[in-house]
């Protein structure tokens, strides 16, 4: 069987446009939470993203016939880990620094090492231990709890992290049996309905004109992001692809000074550090467990 080569000048170049579009989305989500919830954002992110998906479909396929699904309990399920990390992500944006949410983002990969073993049946051995035990460090490191106030944000931020984490691991089983735009269908559709629920019951406000390019901004980089990373690691290995995505938190740390006047914390660059060396030795070891069964 014929093995693809990598290509790692195409995947770093997905991997910008992936970088570009989190930053963006959080600049905007930003912007759109000094007049809406976060529930309202992600209403309205969710409708557009349904009417990009669905114009999709139609032009590719002239019909919705791919929409259909045998496992719709996975899809719901998927889609409520996601519409919570999702939820409580733009909650973080407005309650602690742009770099510290990003580094405490970064442990998404930790708690799927953790979670997989109940959810996936995947083995969880002294390497992985001693990964997420790294990772925990780092996030310490981020937060520096003790010299400074922990507040709601730091925990929205790690909270967030798992759902995103429960997220992939039931993305893993839907792409199984389900393509891209079925999954991004049922995403927009389902968490759109949670959010106008959510909405209604809080408090639901039409968006002021002045908003509505920065909810389209979020909106189209919420799935901008998502396909140029899922690109990328078509084109090289996650090995190849993850230290990429590290330059996300220098650069998202430089917008934060630019636009917010936030401070440049030595103290989480080491921490981020350190929860992307863990990542780092996780994907290698899972690497060489994989190499070592063939």
């Amino acid at each position: 069987m014929e093995t693809r080569q990598p290509q790692p000048l195409k995947a770093a170049v997905w991997m910008c446009g992936a970088i570009v579009s989190f930053i963006l989305m959080a600049v905007a989500g930003r912007a759109v939470q000094v007049d809406l919830s976060t529930f309202e954002l992600m209403f309205w992110r969710s409708l557009i993203g349904l009417g990009i998906v669905s114009a999709l479909i139609w032009v590719r396929h002239r019909n919705f016939a791919l929409i259909r699904t045998a496992h719709p309990g996975l899809h719901l399920t998927r889609n409520v880990f996601h519409f919570t990390g999702q939820n409580l992500w733009f909650y973080g944006l407005t309650m602690i620094p742009l770099s510290q949410l990003v580094a405490l983002e970064f442990t998404m990969p930790i708690w799927v090492l953790l979670l997989a073993p109940m959810l996936l049946g995947e083995s969880l051995d002294r390497t992985k231990i001693l990964v997420a035990c790294i990772g925990f460090a780092g996030v310490l490191i981020v937060a520096q709890p003790g010299s400074n106030a922990l507040n709601l944000g730091h925990l929205a931020g790690i909270l967030a992290a798992i759902g995103f984490a429960m997220n992939l691991i039931y993305t893993r089983k839907i792409m199984q049996f389900n393509t891209v735009l079925c999954v991004l269908f049922w995403m927009t559709f389902s968490q759109g309905a949670m959010a106008l629920v959510l909405g209604l019951a809080t408090g639901f406000h039409w968006p002021p004109t002045a908003l509505w390019p920065w909810l389209a901004v979020v909106a189209v980089t919420g799935l901008t992001a998502h396909f140029s990373l899922t690109t990328a690691l078509g084109l090289a290995p996650a090995m190849l692809v993850a230290p990429m995505e590290f330059a996300r938190l220098p650069l998202i740390a430089l917008v934060g000074v630019w636009l917010y006047a936030e401070p440049l914390d030595p103290m989480v660059f080491l921490g981020a550090a350190l929860i992307f060396s863990a990542n780092i030795w996780n994907l290698r070891a899972s690497a060489a467990g994989g190499r070592r069964k063939r």
